[in-house]
């Protein structure tokens, strides 16, 4: 009995030792899968400090340092910006499509930088390379104004070329939205085909469109406002037949392929133009450039000879 007795005793503290040292096991492995998580996540905060700032480091100078500088210069100067320059740099920058950092502000606060930089360069530089006070004083005035000037010209390019690409865009644009309205898509769904399909800025600009359409604008409000985005007259023609065309029920598909006939039509006559003034384009380079080695290569032996027999015959 007492032999029974001492083996369950035996049992139950082996038991207990088995089950102690299980626990203090778990307990251990669990602290150190804590220790390096804890680990873990002071090497990823490391890593994404590094990332962050490799980030910064990868951004452009301009984005970086320039916007914030012109930023504060525009707030500086803000109450002395005339209203007017703004709101017709404001609508530059909507023509060359709002890039993301700027307004007209800005720019104005560019403007004025970039004069000041020309001035203080044109003293600076001028009489160094040997031109003298003088002479830098009086180009001083110039350089301003190319340097108050340069921002806007630079800006009104940018936008130009941005409407230009619209422009020759716009003809395969209508004609790959009418085949799909006739394939039988709605309008909307037509035009985020073509948005996808096309991209550049008219794809850019009809992306928009879309996403205003389904945050709650009305097709006519969103294209209207498309119109005051662009300079283009074909594409502000085709906004206000869809217009029309929505407010007296003409169908969209009919509509969508007179204006892809015109737009054709047009860009055929614009190419002939072009062809038109070709000849009259070529008058001066012919002018100055082919026809005098021309008289060179025709004239030129027989002015040798002409030379050579007048002097043997002295």
């Amino acid at each position: 009995m007492d032999t029974t007795l001492l083996m369950l005793v035996g049992l139950a503290a082996a038991f207990a030792a088995v089950a102690l040292l299980v626990g203090v096991t778990v307990t251990s492995m669990a602290q150190r899968r804590a220790i390096y998580r804890s680990l873990r996540a002071v090497e990823g905060a490391g890593e994404a400090t590094v990332d962050v700032r490799q980030q910064e480091l990868a951004t452009p100078f301009i984005r970086r340092v320039v916007q914030p500088g012109l930023g504060g210069l525009a707030r500086a100067t803000k109450r002395f910006s005339p209203a007017e320059v703004i709101d017709r740099l404001d609508e530059e920058l909507v023509y060359a499509g709002s890039p993301a950092g700027w307004d007209g502000a800005r720019v104005f606060a560019l403007k004025l930088a970039t004069t000041v930089v020309f001035v203080v360069g044109s003293l600076v530089v001028l009489p160094a390379g040997g031109f003298g006070w003088l002479r830098a004083i009086v180009l001083a005035p110039f350089a301003g104004f190319v340097g108050y000037y340069l921002p806007e010209w630079i800006l009104r390019s940018r936008s130009g070329s941005r409407q230009e690409s619209m422009r020759r865009a716009l003809p395969d644009a209508l004609d790959l939205m009418s085949i799909t309205v006739e394939a039988g898509l709605g309008f909307d769904a037509a035009m985020d085909r073509v948005s996808r399909e096309m991209g550049g800025p008219l794809g850019q600009e009809l992306h928009r469109v879309g996403q205003e359409m389904r945050l709650g604008k009305s097709r006519s409000e969103a294209l209207r406002d498309l119109g005051e985005r662009t300079t283009v007259d074909e594409l502000k023609s085709f906004i206000l037949a869809m217009v029309q065309a929505e407010i007296f029920g003409i169908s969209v598909s009919r509509v969508l392929h007179v204006q892809a006939e015109e737009l054709r039509i047009k860009r055929r006559q614009l190419a002939e133009e072009q062809a038109q003034k070709l000849p009259v384009k070529i008058v001066f380079p012919l002018i100055l450039c082919i026809f005098p080695a021309l008289m060179v290569v025709l004239l030129g032996p027989a002015a040798i000879n002409i030379y050579e027999n007048l002097i043997g015959g002295l």
